[in-house]
């Protein structure tokens, strides 16, 4: 695309890989506030391990800046920074209008600016475009442009890649729906699929992940009700698995950046317009609470082998919100570890994964270096890890005293190689 220059703002998980492969083909400049991210992105460094050096190096249209100054000149912002929850589980657009007011404010006639970030339906036109408006005292839809394009990354998975997933695309006027769908074509190797409106695209991606939570949620029920029951989960999935048309779906630790959070924004939404959403908001209760339930299982089962909870040793493995990434992102083993630690307990946390810093600033958790021989009351594998699924009950044992319990989130060992599973 002729005389296009592009800024992506905000270079974390989203932004990065969306910044390289746009480097590769189109003058563009990567800019975010962390002063750190910045320099170690220069050194050809990503802490993520979403792009490796190699692929930084291949992008030799792209830039990295912390200096706003830098930006003024691009023509097309994709802005890719997060969108969490607060205290109260609603929508905290903070980041979203701290960076509209920044790129508002070096706005240009004909400019365009995408949105990837994950809001609630007509979050961009309702919030973001009036604050582009005020900051540039430009008209919407007649100096200026707006596109939604979604993030659909999935941090540390490198089979589906940003160029090998699909990408809504939309657009303030149908000639901007075509523009953004042209832009994003030129990275996209799977394709584009444009909507109508920016609103059916923010839908779109907000139910991706509800959709996912959902379904989990389910899960987390039915192993509920298995165990009480004695019934192994794991065995009752598989045989289910064994229709065609039963859908894949294990339960576990809710976490992370999208899953967890997503589904908040759309409830929001709802209740803003006058509907109570019932089945989105029963299975996000039940997902929240699922690191507690696993304290109580471990808790229960150390009771029956009269070991002590009082000043008890605990190991848990893995606090990455997923496997094989250092993502801390909305963890919630953290849940697992602030039950234990609240009844006295001495809780060790080991992930070979995470940044230990980072743990530390984040959630006041930092990560052992090994764990100790012999020497836990209880060891919950909480992350599967490549690390972990490669060792066996034995090895994982000899973490543990005499008398000890294993626990098993993940599935990794067989039902009779634990003391107990979800």
């Amino acid at each position: 695309m002729k005389n296009t220059r592009i800024a992506i703002v905000g270079l974390g998980y989203v932004g990065l890989p969306l910044a390289v492969e746009f480097g590769k083909k189109i003058e563009t400049i990567g800019f975010d506030i962390n002063k750190e991210r910045i320099q170690e992105l220069k050194e050809g460094k990503d802490k993520t391990l979403e792009v490796d050096q190699a692929e930084l190096w291949q992008a030799k249209k792209l830039s990295y800046t912390i200096n706003v100054e830098d930006i003024s000149d691009c023509n097309i912002y994709i802005i890719t920074v997060p969108t969490p929850i607060d205290v109260n589980k609603s929508p905290d657009l903070g980041p979203l209008v701290s960076s509209s007011k920044t790129i508002g404010s070096m706005l240009n006639k004909d400019d365009l600016v995408i949105y990837e970030s994950t809001v609630y339906p007509g979050a961009t036109e309702e919030v973001c475009v009036p604050i582009l408006e005020e900051q540039s005292g430009l008209i919407f839809n007649q100096d200026f442009f707006c596109g939604y394009s979604p993030e659909r990354i999935n941090p540390g998975d490198k089979e589906h890649r940003i160029t090998t997933i699909r990408k809504i695309t939309s657009g303030s006027t149908k000639a901007t729906a075509d523009k953004v769908d042209r832009l994003y074509k030129t990275i996209i190797t799977a394709g584009t699929h444009k909507v109508s409106s920016i609103k059916v695209a923010e839908a779109a991606k907000v139910i991706e992940n509800t959709q996912r939570d959902v379904n989990i949620a389910l899960v987390n029920e039915l192993a509920l009700i298995f165990h009480k029951l004695n019934i192994d989960t794991e065995e009752v999935l598989k045989a289910a698995e064994s229709k065609w048309n039963f859908l894949p779906f294990y339960p576990g630790l809710v976490g992370g950046h999208c899953i967890g959070v997503d589904p908040y924004y759309l409830t929001y939404k709802a209740i803003e317009i006058g509907y109570h959403p019932e089945v989105i908001l029963a299975g996000r209760r039940l997902n929240d609470k699922m690191g507690s339930y696993v304290a109580e299982r471990v808790i229960e089962l150390m009771t029956e082998k009269s070991i002590a909870i009082d000043k008890a040793n605990i190991l848990i493995m893995g606090l990455a919100f997923k496997e094989n990434c250092p993502d801390l992102r909305n963890t919630r083993v953290v849940d697992i570890f602030k039950e234990f630690n609240g009844i006295n307990c001495n809780v060790d946390v080991y992930d070979p994964w995470v940044n230990k810093i980072e743990a530390q600033n984040e959630y006041g958790i930092y990560p052992i270096d090994e764990p100790k021989d012999g020497f836990y009351d209880a060891i919950i594998l909480a992350v599967s890890h490549n690390e972990f699924k490669e060792m066996d009950a034995k090895q994982l044992r000899s973490a543990g005293k005499e008398k000890h319990i294993l626990f098993d989130v993940k599935y990794m060992q067989s039902v009779d190689e634990v003391d107990g599973r979800l």
